[in-house]
C-alpha cells in the first residue's frame, strides 16, 4: 500500500512532527549555545581517577535494533561455582560528557527524553555524542558504569555492586538475527560468530534472563505482548506499516536491564541517597480488567491481584495466541500510564505493578532518556562518597517534569504516527474492518485495527463500549495534518472480546 502523495510524505511528516514538538512544550532543536558547547567536545570520555577498572577484554556485547547507534548498553557473563553465574551490564557514562548545568544538559532537561515519529527522530543529545562520544560503539573504549549481579543457580541476586569501568564492545548484535539464532530458526549471525566464546557466552546470559523473567512473574510481573507499528519508507516515498513484535533477544535484554535497574535502586536506598523511581500504580480501572477477563472465560479477585491477572493471561495467550495483542493492549490501557516519582531515603513509594517490581529506578538508557542521567550523576556522587547533585526540592520536580515531558513525546509520536497511517488509509474511505476498542471515556472512544495496526476515534456505532470490546467498523475519514482517523460503528461483534 502506497499514498498517492507518497512522493510528499517523508518531508510533510517532518513539518507536522516539528510543529507538533513546538505545541508540546518539545524542542526540535538544539540552541546555538549548546551547538557552540558540542563543538569543544572533541574524544570520548576517559577515566578520571585510578578506580576506574579495565574490564575491556571481557565478551561484551550490544543487542539492540537493526538501525540503532545509539547505544546505551553492554553485557556479558561468567560462570561461577555451585551453578552461580556473574552478570554484568556497562551503562554508557554519558554524564561524564553531559555536564550539569550546560546548554546541551538544559536541551535534555527540557525534552528529557528523544522522540521517536514516524519520519524523523529527535535525540536527547546531538548525534555526536548519542551516537559516538557517548554511544558504546563497536571496537571503541568507552568509560561505562557497571552494575555487576551474582545469581545464585535458582536465580535469586545474592551480590550486586556498582562502579566505573573501561569497557569495549566486541559484537555489535540485532534483536531479530539474535533472536532467530536462539529460537534455532536461523545460523548464528556472523557478528557474533566472528567472536570466539561469545555464543556460549550469550547462551549463559539467555539462562540467567530466563531464570529472572521466572521469578518475576511467579510474583506477578504481567506476560503482555503488544505489536507496534512503524512506517517504512523507501526514500522520501511512505510505502507501508511495519509490525514490530516481541522476540526472544528482546526479551533478553529486557529482563537484564529490569535486573540492572533494581540494583541501582537498591544501591542509592543502601547509602541513604535519594532516588527517582519508576512507579505503575495499582490500576483504578481493575474493575474493567476483571470485566474483560470474565467475558474470556477467566475469574480475578475483586481487587488487585498482579499474580491472578498474570496466571490469567498466560491462559489466554495460550487459548487464543492471535488476539493475545489486542488483550494486552486492553490491559495495559488500563493499568495506567508509568511515571516518575521521588523516593527519599526510608522512603516507601509504589512499586512497577506490571513488573511486578518494589525497587525500580530508570538508569540503563541515558542516551535517550533524562531520568537515567539523574540516576547516573546520583550513583558517582554516592560512589564518590560526596552528596546528591541535586536538592529533594530539584529531585521533586524533576519527577513531575520528566513524566509529563514523556506523556507528551508519546503524544507527539502517536500523532504523527496516526498522520502516516492517515497518508496510507486515505485511499480505503468507505472499507470495512474489525476492531478492537482502545479507549472509552466521556471525550471519546478509540478502536484500533489490525490490518493494518492502526487507532482511530470512533464517531457512532453501538452504545455502552467499553476497552476490550470487539466490533465491526467503516473507516469514514482521514486527516493527515491532524494526525486524525475516523471510524464509524457497525456492530459489535457477538461474542467477541479482545483475545477472542
Amino acid at each position: 500500500m502506497t499514498t498517492s502523495n507518497g512522493h510528499q510524505a517523508r518531508p510533510l511528516l517532518q513539518d507536522i512532527a516539528r510543529r507538533v514538538m513546538i505545541a508540546r512544550g518539545l524542542a526540535p532543536d538544539f540552541t546555538p549555545q549548546s551547538l557552540f558547547e558540542l563543538e569543544a567536545i572533541r574524544a570520548p570520555a576517559a577515566a578520571a581517577n585510578a578506580a576506574a577498572r579495565d574490564l575491556r577484554p571481557l565478551l561484551w556485547c550490544s543487542i539492540d535494533n537493526d538501525d540503532s547507534r545509539d547505544l546505551d548498553q553492554l553485557s556479558v557473563a561468567e560462570a561461577m561455582p555451585e551453578g552461580a553465574t556473574k552478570l554484568l551490564v556497562a551503562i554508557a557514562d554519558v554524564s561524564a560528557v553531559l555536564k550539569l548545568g550546560s546548554a546541551l544538559d538544559g536541551h535534555a532537561r527540557q525534552n528529557t527524553t528523544s522522540v521517536y515519529t514516524a519520519a524523523q527522530i529527535f535525540p536527547m543529545l546531538p548525534e555526536k555524542l548519542s551516537t559516538d562520544l557517548t554511544s558504546l560503539n563497536l571496537a571503541a573504549d568507552r568509560l561505562a558504569i557497571v552494575i555487576e549481579m551474582v545469581f545464585a543457580a535458582d536465580g535469586s541476586l545474592a551480590a550486586s555492586d556498582v562502579y566505573q569501568a573501561m569497557v569495549r564492545n566486541h559484537a555489535k548484535l540485532a534483536y531479530n538475527s539474535v533472536a532467530a539464532w536462539l529460537d534455532g530458526a536461523a545460523p548464528m549471525p556472523p557478528a557474533l560468530q566472528a567472536v570466539a566464546g561469545l555464543a556460549d557466552n550469550l547462551r549463559l546470559q539467555q539462562q540467567v534472563a530466563v531464570q529472572l523473567a521466572a521469578r518475576r512473574h511467579a510474583h506477578g510481573a504481567l506476560s503482555l505482548e503488544t505489536h507496534q507499528a512503524r512506517p517504512v519508507f523507501d526514500g522520501a516515498l511512505l510505502t507501508g506499516l511495519e509490525v514490530d513484535a516481541p522476540n526472544a533477544a528482546k526479551r533478553l535484554i529486557e529482563d537484564l536491564m529490569i535486573a540492572a535497574n533494581g540494583v541501582t535502586a537498591r544501591y542509592l536506598a543502601a547509602r541513604k541517597f535519594p532516588s527517582i523511581r519508576r512507579v505503575v500504580r495499582t490500576p483504578a480501572h481493575w474493575d474493567r480488567i476483571v470485566a474483560i477477563a470474565a467475558e474470556l472465560g477467566g475469574a480475578l479477585p475483586r481487587n488487585p491481584d498482579a499474580r491472578a491477572l498474570e496466571q490469567f493471561l498466560v491462559v489466554a495467550k495460550a487459548a487464543q495466541p492471535a488476539g493475545f495483542p489486542d488483550l494486552s493492549l486492553s490491559v495495559i490501557k488500563l493499568l495506567g500510564a508509568g511515571e516518575y516519582v521521588l523516593e527519599l531515603p526510608g522512603g516507601d513509594v509504589a512499586g512497577h505493578f506490571g513488573l511486578a517490581v518494589r525497587d525500580y529506578s530508570h538508569s540503563t538508557a541515558p542516551n535517550r532518556r533524562f531520568p537515567d542521567v539523574i540516576t547516573q550523576r546520583l550513583l558517582k556522587a554516592a560512589m564518590a562518597g560526596r552528596p546528591p547533585p541535586y536538592g529533594n526540592d530539584e529531585l521533586s520536580f524533576l519527577a513531575k517534569h520528566c513524566t509529563a515531558q514523556e506523556d507528551a513525546a508519546k503524544k507527539v509520536e502517536r500523532q504523527v504516527g496516526k498522520s502516516a497511517a492517515a497518508m496510507l488509509l486515505g485511499a480505503s474511505i468507505g472499507q470495512q474492518f474489525d476492531a478492537t476498542v482502545t479507549g472509552a471515556a466521556d471525550k471519546g472512544t478509540w478502536v484500533r485495527i489490525s490490518q493494518p495496526p492502526v487507532e482511530g476515534k470512533l464517531e457512532g456505532g453501538p452504545a455502552g463500549l467499553q476497552v476490550g470490546d470487539r466490533l465491526r467498523v467503516q473507516l469514514v475519514r482521514t486527516d493527515v495534518e491532524r494526525g486524525f482517523i475516523d471510524f464509524k460503528g457497525i456492530a459489535r461483534r457477538p461474542g467477541a472480546k479482545a483475545g477472542g
